[in-house]
């Protein structure tokens, strides 16, 4: 059974759970937000955001220069799994501008892109099912938050979100996968996994090669001819 969603290309990737805002400027996209906002107030705006593999979808922001026609998208440019994003908070802006505020809601798999009477992009997608963390999962999340503390500490010594990680396998999951510093590729990779305990292993590996090209990079000595150079302006 599929579904036909409003779909908004960008070049990030959504977990569920997770905060995006953004700056809608783009007449397409606030007329996409309009309509959410006049939906029944029981009914939460919903849009899916799909990952663009390549460059940007989104026309440059009025000033910029010439404004030029959007080209459509076709599904071979997109990452084939993407997140819904529920609308939380709007704050439309004199010049008819919004910043919105959304959260990470619920995967889905794009079937097809569409283009109907609507000035968005739309895509036919299937829901991929509703997460829950299984036996192994729950004994791979204390390994996975070691290696997420000891990444941190060595990429953000004394970082506050040490103090905020989830008890939850799943929701840490995603919040690992958003955190850290990672291609697209591995973050599509980490959206797509088939299950929390197939991304909690992915994620493990991941932080494992990761905190150990950071502790190298951080054993280097810097050389005293560094140390001499005088402070940049900028």
């Amino acid at each position: 059974m599929s579904d036909r969603l409003p779909v908004f290309p960008l070049s990030t990737v959504l977990f569920p759970g997770l905060v995006l805002p953004l700056h809608i400027f783009e007449e397409r996209y606030r007329a996409l937000v309009r309509e959410m906002t006049a939906s029944p107030a029981e009914t939460p705006g919903e849009f899916g955001v799909v990952t663009l593999r390549h460059g940007s979808e989104v026309a440059p922001e009025p000033g910029d220069g010439p404004v030029p026609t959007p080209t459509p998208v076709a599904v071979a440019e997109l990452f084939e799994v993407g997140c819904t994003a529920e609308l939380r908070h709007v704050t439309e802006l004199p010049d008819g501008r919004f910043d919105i505020m959304t959260v990470g809601r619920r995967r889905f798999r794009i079937l097809d892109i569409e283009q109907g009477d609507e000035p968005y992009l739309t895509a036919r997608v299937e829901w991929l099912p509703d997460e829950t963390a299984d036996a192994v999962a729950q004994l791979l999340r204390p390994r996975v938050l070691a290696a997420f503390q000891t990444y941190l500490e060595l990429l953000r010594p004394n970082a506050e979100i040490l103090d905020q990680l989830p008890d939850d396998a799943t929701v840490l999951s995603h919040l690992v996968a958003a955190t850290a510093q990672l291609t697209l590729e591995e973050r599509h990779s980490l959206l797509a996994a088939v299950d929390t305990t197939a991304r909690l292993r992915a994620e493990l590996r991941l932080l494992n090669r990761e905190a150990g090209l950071l502790a190298r990079v951080r054993a280097v000595p810097v050389p005293l001819s560094d140390l001499a150079r005088p402070a940049s302006p900028n």
